[in-house]
């Protein structure tokens, strides 16, 4: 009798993201060391998570246009549970309410927005940054000791790492990157939430070396629906980080995620902690 082929083997992404349902509004999940940070998970595979939950929920109405994490402590290697309530829904658009739980206290809140996305007159103004092929760049590498960069392919255009002589700052804040997840992946909404927290904080690159600093408060708009996030399949995609400010101990960092044709996929914005 011909046996059946092995299924094929989840992708790292997949299997982080994997949650079982737990009751009415409730889902658990377990932290994943593909995506690990310095001491805690990566902040992108954290939002992600938290959408994740919302995405698969059976109330969902249409598909998200916002999202906005507040990461409030720690999140230690272990389970995790997840609540995704829908505060209220319209005709068109849906409310979320979103917290992370380990061991009973609260680690991470959010708040989401879905919507029935329809065909109406549009247009950008935004430009996409002019650079260079994905392809006729090399390969970013590790500049640090956390997993979750082995987890994305990262082909800097500039910024890419943390360098300058030493005692100077460097002129600027901005980093762009050609970036995918590794393995490649064909993207969904999950992806693209950690996508934009692929950047490292502008402060390392500002100031040229490393100092404590953490996301405290991240927001994402998508402006891309599903399938054309799902015609991507395994392309690179342009990702854009600068602050527009450092000042009393924190600053802020926005994002911009492109399509190689140009297209703005996703905006991020957050607001960041630094100690010196």
């Amino acid at each position: 009798m011909t046996q059946a082929p092995p299924a094929a083997a989840l992708h790292p992404f997949d299997h982080a993201l994997a949650l079982e349902p737990a009751g009415t509004h409730r889902y658990l999940g377990h932290t994943s060391q593909d995506y690990w940070n310095m001491i805690g998970p990566f902040g992108g595979m954290t939002a992600a998570t938290l959408l994740q939950a919302a995405l698969c929920h059976p109330e969902r109405l249409g598909d998200p246009i916002a999202l906005t994490v507040n990461f409030a402590g720690p999140i230690a290697e272990g389970p995790f549970e997840i609540e995704a309530r829908p505060s209220r829904t319209n005709r068109s658009t849906q409310h979320w309410h979103l917290a992370l739980r380990q061991d009973g206290e609260v680690t991470t809140t959010g708040s989401a927005v879905f919507a029935v996305r329809r065909q109406t007159w549009g247009t950008g103004e935004a430009v996409m940054p002019d650079v260079p092929p994905a392809d006729t760049l090399p390969g970013m590498g590790g500049f640090a000791p956390v997993r979750w960069l082995g987890r994305y392919d990262m082909r800097a255009v500039r910024g890419g790492k943390p360098a300058a002589a030493a005692g100077t700052e460097h002129p600027d804040s901005l980093t762009q990157f050609w970036l995918r997840d590794a393995p490649a992946r064909t993207p969904d909404y999950s992806a693209v939430a950690a996508w934009c927290d692929a950047f490292y904080p502008r402060i390392f690159l500002k100031r040229a070396g490393f100092v404590p600093a953490g996301t405290v408060s991240l927001t994402t708009h998508f402006h891309a629906d599903a399938a054309t996030l799902a015609a991507l399949a395994g392309q690179y995609v342009l990702g854009s980080a600068q602050a527009q400010v450092f000042r009393q101990g924190f600053f802020d960092q926005s994002a911009q995620i492109w399509s190689a044709a140009g297209e703005l996929l996703a905006t991020s914005h957050q607001i960041v902690y630094y100690k010196e």
